[in-house]
């Protein structure tokens, strides 16, 4: 009798597991086994998603609850998934948007306030095309092109961004074409900018003549968000190999920026706006400031400095006449998404990483803290992350690591999050989404150290839920035994 209780135990576990969908390959803080498992901050916990894509950068949530992934060679593609009811999301495979894989779309990914309008972007141009979340698929013959003039050879993202507040607006960020754009001087050429374009017009807009200017002198912006206000802040990727009266700075200097570019009231509503000129290719925000030589007045973290001076233009001219970061990054993190939580309304920045510096840094997933539409921290911080997801062990990146790229919150304030050298989606899950706790103690970590997992955050196994389930699973078993023993 005692081995019929536990063959009937493990029947009654079985048909239980399967009713609440428990899919055993669900777990937490676990990854991909090609690399170290990447840290989390005490309290959060993340799920391994898929690791079955080929480079996916930018993502979204349709109306549907269906994710739409861009960076493929191939196309958009769009994402299955379902929650188990116990805190599991499981994939349910993928498939392309027929008729997005001749256009060689690279990053840029955005769905209109009302989800019936998808714009995606290639190199040159903005497309888009209605959109039905129900039968996830597009009307390719309503496919237009609504911006065009964008071409270029390098800093190809074209990062796209909706305005969850006003409808009629998109905004596109074009990058330099090369290390030091000396076109990006030109306010005529239409580099180095940030616009946003009318989507009640009809016909297609030319990127340099077109569209309202909302700033410019920004080198390579590829992240681009709107906090609950409508102000809009954007991520900047500065340049590399940068001397200074012949003495290397390139190491940790220029910094990487948060850009705040104004309300879109007062921006691309406003026909008389002035956009301001955030200083590329004169000018640059400091970050290890001990290390530039010659300066013209007491440069700080994030003061702008200048890499070529005369009698006529210094770092003064730069301090003076162009827009300074709201906080700047330690060179080289590679910022590439800012999205702003719906219930804290604190900036998460996702660092895709060096490639340049001798030693790496970047890799993470952080947040900047925000009160009444700023940043907690003062202009000239350098503790401004809280780091919440990062890698362990970074000697075997860029490629054999977590290297995150966009970022999505679902309606549970959870973050999913793309990381493209390994083809992965992640899920980042708060303590509580709705209160997330602050962690003063796990800031920027020293640009020379590799972080270390046993100072702050987790990297166990075993998630919250299925602790859980086994609790209750022996529960379960326990009184079937009970009961066949009294039955004995």
């Amino acid at each position: 009798m005692f081995a019929v209780g536990i063959v009937l135990c493990v029947l009654v576990l079985l048909g239980q597991t399967s009713a609440l969908g428990w899919d055993p390959t669900c777990r937490t803080n676990e990854a991909s086994s090609n690399y170290p498992i990447p840290s989390i901050l005490d309290g959060y916990t993340y799920q391994l998603l898929t690791d079955q894509l080929r480079h996916p950068r930018s993502l979204l949530f349709d109306h549907s609850g269906n994710i739409l992934v861009s960076g493929d060679p191939d196309g958009i593609n769009v994402l299955k998934i379902r929650d188990n009811g116990i805190g599991c999301i499981i994939y349910d495979g993928k498939f392309l948007l027929e008729g997005t894989s001749e256009l060689k779309l690279t990053h840029g990914l955005a769905l209109s306030k009302d989800g019936k309008t998808l714009f995606a972007s290639s190199a040159d141009e903005v497309y888009s095309w209605r959109y039905d979340a129900r039968s996830s698929a597009i009307d390719n013959s309503s496919r237009k092109v609504v911006v065009t003039g964008m071409n270029s050879e390098d800093h190809t993202t074209r990062t796209l961004l909706t305005s969850d507040l006003y409808s009629d607006v998109l905004l596109v960020s074009r990058g330099s074409n090369q290390n030091i754009d000396a076109e990006a001087k030109d306010i005529t050429k239409g580099k180095c900018m940030i616009k946003a374009f009318s989507l009640s017009k009809t016909e297609e807009q030319n990127f340099t003549t077109q569209g309202n200017l909302l700033g410019w002198g920004l080198r390579n912006s590829v992240g681009m968000g709107e906090d609950k206000d409508g102000a809009i802040w954007a991520v900047e990727n500065s340049a590399d190999g940068l001397f200074r009266d012949n003495v290397d700075i390139r190491q940790n200097s220029p910094a990487e920026e948060l850009n705040s570019l104004g309300n879109l009231i007062d921006t691309a509503f406003e026909p008389y706006y002035i956009a301001p000129n955030y200083g590329y290719p004169y000018c640059f925000a400091a970050w290890n400031h001990e290390e530039i030589p010659s300066s013209t007045y007491d440069i700080g973290v994030g003061d702008q400095f200048a890499v070529v001076m005369n009698s006529s233009f210094t770092d003064t001219t730069c301090r003076d006449k162009f827009q300074a970061p709201r906080l700047s990054f330690q060179a080289h993190m590679a910022p590439l998404d800012i999205k702003f939580h719906p219930n804290t309304g604190h900036a998460w920045i996702t660092f895709h990483g060096s490639w340049d510096r001798d030693v790496p840094v970047g890799y993470a997933v952080s947040v900047v803290e925000f009160e009444n539409g700023q940043p907690k921290e003062p202009r000239n911080s350098m503790n401004s992350l809280i780091n919440i997801m990062w890698n362990t062990n970074i000697t075997g990146c860029p490629q054999r690591c977590f290297r995150p790229v966009g970022i999505a919150f679902d309606s549970f304030g959870r973050a999913f999050v793309t990381s493209d050298s390994t083809g992965e989606i992640y899920i980042i899950t708060p303590p509580d989404p709705s209160q997330p706790r602050t962690h003063g103690s796990n800031n920027t970590w020293d640009s020379d150290t590799t972080q270390d997992s046993s100072k702050s955050g987790s990297s166990g196994h075993i998630s919250t839920s299925f602790d859980k389930i086994a609790a209750g699973v022996a529960v379960i078993c326990i009184l079937l035994l009970r009961g066949m023993e009294e039955l004995l």
